[in-house]
């Protein structure tokens, strides 16, 4: 099976990854990347380990090597449980703070590839590359990322009509080879540590967006694509001990740009079909489970949080007041109405061609319940914590120097933890919620899915309006509307 030593090696291949106006030579020992490559590594090391094999890999059907559970195709809803089990077992290795972990990508690949017919009905020869490609990057178990979102810009305006022509990555020649395609996307969310990368389109496109309609896959390292990454939490981590979140599970957003980029034709599974590109993505499960995915990762990292609240309320001494308890139970209720909704979602699945896949109605209304929540918790957690979160030590060089380490003895006080310990743990809490990699998440949590109208106009699709309706018109049939004149006394 592949290690994590096996990707740390591939990972070098001479990228183009800018950071701070210069060329990154090797995002694995650059110290504003090297430990979430690590922790990439760590990935595929968990999965090779011989105690999980039954647990998170499965054989191949094509190669018979085992990879990674998410490459499977759940037959079954027994088979769904196990895929989730695994999903669950990478997320607690970040705490699910790491959002573009190899499984989430994967998941869309294997919902699109449920839906293959559909990409047969558009473009016969763009699904059988998608099938190659799946199953080349399902053995060679490699770790992808993708671009869907374009730069925004003016948004009144759609894809063919931003300004500056270039913006939007867009196909400008094509020939009996393949594709070339120029422009931007974003945004590449664990792209440093990924092998190859998706690129396409989930928002609406209309007649005229054609250029705009493809869907694509290449290495990272392809020549003429420049990841141009955000500012690296990571590298502005003061050491593990002030930053134990962002020291190790930044996983980086960058803007994808493609200068003249060459794709084959057996590396594009569409193009130039604004029907396909949409269908791609609701007509097949990728939509579905690529955010079941999502949400199971989700509940881990709200599970997290969760602990993190009741361990504040223990630290300073409140967990047996009443506001403290009813807070930290309406918090566990949300949380496990979460652990519901996936349950529910999986109990209530239908059986998609050959498959068996998450309601996709649940799974909506999960996607809407979780974009308000998670700001709900952050807040719980800065709420509870008080100002037991800004009153820190600078750094822990303030606990290397007796002078200074004596003085946070004096002042750090708790009744469930020693000073250090206390010190400690408001650390992980204000890197949590309160540091920039604590505000990236919860941006990125409250719009992973897409903006709110989005999400509830799927609510709105998928919902069984005529069941609803029909409740309605039934009981009113059961009485009738009185003749005109027919009540007694009436004016």
């Amino acid at each position: 099976m592949k290690t994590g030593a096996q990707h740390l090696q591939a990972l070098d291949d001479g990228r183009c990854w800018m950071l701070d106006g210069v060329a990154v030579p090797d995002v694995t020992v650059h110290p504003a990347f090297r430990n979430f490559t690590a922790t990439a590594a760590g990935f595929f090391d968990a999965i090779a380990a011989p105690q999980n094999q039954a647990l998170m890999s499965f054989e191949s059907p094509s190669s018979g090597a085992r990879v990674g559970r998410h490459w499977q195709l759940p037959a079954t809803r027994d088979e769904l449980l196990g895929v989730r089990a695994h999903m669950q077992a990478l997320a607690a290795l970040s705490c699910g703070m790491v959002g573009r972990s190899p499984d989430h990508v994967a998941a869309a690949l294997v919902g699109m590839v449920m839906g293959i017919e559909v990409f047969e009905r558009h473009d016969p020869r763009g699904a059988a590359a998608l099938l190659d490609y799946f199953r080349h990057a399902r053995d060679k178990d490699l770790y992808l990322s993708y671009v869907i979102v374009n730069p925004q810009a003016d948004r009144s305006r759609g894809a063919a009509g931003q300004a500056g022509g270039d913006l939007v990555a867009r196909i400008v020649d094509e020939d009996a080879q393949g594709i070339t395609i120029r422009g931007a996307k974003m945004l590449a969310t664990s792209a440093v540590a990924a092998n190859e990368i998706l690129v396409s389109g989930i928002q609406p496109l209309a007649p005229g967006d054609e250029a705009y309609a493809f869907t694509a896959a290449l290495p990272v390292a392809t020549p003429g694509l420049t990841l141009m990454s955000r500012r690296s939490y990571e590298a502005m981590a003061a050491s593990e001990f002030d930053n134990p979140l962002s020291f190790r599970f930044d996983e980086n957003d960058a803007v994808a740009h493609f200068d003249d980029v060459r794709i084959p034709h057996e590396r594009v599974f569409l193009k130039r079909n604004v029907v396909a590109a949409a269908a791609q993505w609701h007509d097949t499960r990728a939509h579905v489970y690529q955010n079941y995915q999502s949400l199971v990762r989700l509940t881990v990292k709200l599970r997290f949080l969760l602990g993190m609240a009741h361990r504040i309320a223990e630290v300073n001494g409140t967990v047996a007041m009443p506001q403290v308890r009813d807070t930290l139970g309406a918090l566990a209720a949300k949380v496990t109405l979460m652990d519901a909704a996936l349950a529910g979602m999986e109990a209530a699945g239908e059986a998609y061609r050959g498959c068996f896949v998450p309601n996709r109605s649940m799974l909506c209304a999960g996607q809407a319940a979780a974009q308000r929540l998670y700001p709900e918790v952050v807040h719980a957690l800065r709420e509870l914590a008080g100002g037991g979160l800004i009153m820190l030590p600078s750094s822990v060089q303030d606990l290397l120097h007796p002078a200074t380490r004596s003085l946070v003895e004096r002042t750090q006080h708790s009744p469930a933890a020693s000073p250090l310990e206390r010190v400690k743990f408001f650390k992980l809490v204000w890197d949590a919620v309160g540091s920039e990699f604590g505000s990236r998440h919860l941006q990125y949590e409250m719009f992973y899915s897409g903006a709110a109208f989005v999400i509830n106009g799927h609510n709105y699709r998928f919902y069984d309006w005529a069941g609803a309706v029909g409740l309605v018109g039934d009981f009113m049939r059961g009485y009738e509307t009185p003749p005109l004149g027919g009540v007694q006394g009436a004016p």
